[in-house]
């Protein structure tokens, strides 16, 4: 390939926009909201499946169950959720909106993580190796393998799952 500079530049354009769609949509939901992008994602993936366990939520989020409890540990002090133990098995919590959250539901903007995530689920395997591999090309040019990752503009990190790890290493 002779010239990558048109293909450096949309690429570089790309990134751009996906940052200012990020930034844009974080500033709108904490604007509108008082919460994070994270926390109305949380409370709009309880509202779709409530009540849900804390297990079911980390899993529909892409995050760690420690992580998870951490942003729900924050909604409860917000009076947005709360928690139930099952009657049967005192292990299991179950995660479900109080009358505050469904009335913040209601008029919620979107979530950038939701709508990127669906967006993912309805690709093909293929291009999502295909895109795992240039994100992680990505990440090597910055020198951010080791870097915990954040979740978008929160300051919540997301606890690695060693099994997501070990499964996203066999596409190296």
């Amino acid at each position: 390939m002779r010239n990558k500079k048109p293909i450096i530049s949309n690429i570089i354009d790309n990134l751009r926009r996906v940052f200012q769609i990020l930034n844009e949509q974080s500033k709108k939901v904490e604007r509108e909201t008082g919460l994070t992008g994270p926390q109305l994602w949380a409370i709009k993936t309880i509202n779709e499946s409530s009540p849900v366990k804390v297990s079911d939520l980390a899993n529909k989020l892409y995050l760690h169950p420690t992580t998870v409890v951490g942003i729900i540990d924050r909604l409860e002090k917000q009076d947005l959720v709360k928690r139930r133990r099952s009657k049967y098995d005192r292990r299991v919590v179950w995660i479900e909106l109080t009358d505050k959250g469904n009335d913040l539901v209601i008029s919620a903007p979107e979530v950038a993580q939701g709508l990127l995530v669906s967006g993912l689920e309805e690709i093909a395997a293929n291009n999502l190796i295909e895109i795992d591999r240039s994100m992680k090309h990505l990440v090597q040019i910055f020198g951010a393998q080791k870097t915990p990752p954040k979740l978008i503009l929160s300051t919540e990190v997301n606890v690695p799952n060693d099994a997501n790890i070990e499964e996203s290493d066999k596409y190296k």
